[in-house]
């Protein structure tokens, strides 16, 4: 355990420092921040790297761990309502406890000064990461080509932007983005590759995909909650 904490600590130094040192140097030469500023920043960047370390470890050692074997585990049921109901409770609780997802509704609720509901967003949210988190088991165990799903979504999103208010449409591209947060997918990913380990004639290459196709479900549900809104 202490070597996986010494791992993603260097790891998330690697990732923290430069951007530390950038906005460092942005502040002192460019704003001119005093030095109280610079201190409450450097502090709150010690903060970040330590939180997203011990975050990152808690990932490594119990969600994937978990996502893996409970996708493994699912199809000796040979139960499709089964599987529907896990996969589906598994994502959409996953989203619900993802920190990007909580950033946006907040960013939301900045902008929107508590118009659009928060509740009825991350839902929303939520609702759409389960829903095509199904299809996609559906498609590992069926060996639907995903490349037809990624078109048929696609062509669904374009059909609907003509009808959605501009504000619900960018944050439904948004949602989508933030639904690829450090928490969704070593949940989804391990969900996936799970699946496909355990089925015949399925290698767990066909577990891959899932993430990409797993955060058009976001995007399809603001997207129906603004045209139903309008």
């Amino acid at each position: 355990m202490m070597r996986d904490i010494k791992e993603t600590f260097l790891e998330v130094v690697q990732a923290v420092l430069p951007l530390t040192l950038a906005i460092s140097l942005i502040m002192l030469v460019f704003i001119g921040s005093n030095i109280g500023n610079l201190i409450s920043f450097l502090a709150g960047a010690i903060l970040v790297t330590f939180g997203m370390t011990f975050f990152l470890v808690g990932v490594k050692l119990s969600m994937l761990p978990i996502g893996e074997a409970i996708g493994a585990d699912l199809p000796k049921h040979n139960s499709l309502a089964f599987i529907v109901v896990v996969v589906f409770l598994f994502s959409f609780l996953t989203t619900i406890a993802e920190p990007n997802v909580r950033v946006l509704i907040n960013m939301v609720d900045l902008a929107f000064q508590g118009d659009i509901n928060s509740n009825v967003l991350i839902i929303s949210i939520a609702f759409g990461v389960g829903f095509l988190m199904v299809i996609s088991i559906f498609r590992i165990i069926y060996g639907t080509p995903i490349k037809y799903l990624f078109f048929i979504s696609y062509f669904i999103i374009l059909a609907l932007s003509f009808f959605v208010p501009g504000e619900y449409l960018g944050i439904s591209f948004d949602s989508g983005s933030v639904t690829t947060g450090p928490m969704i997918v070593p949940v989804v990913m391990a969900l996936g590759i799970g699946v496909a380990s355990v089925l015949q004639d399925k290698s767990e290459i066909d577990g891959f995909g899932l993430v990409g196709f797993a955060t058009i479900g976001p995007i399809l549900s603001i997207m129906l909650m603004g045209a139903l809104s309008s």
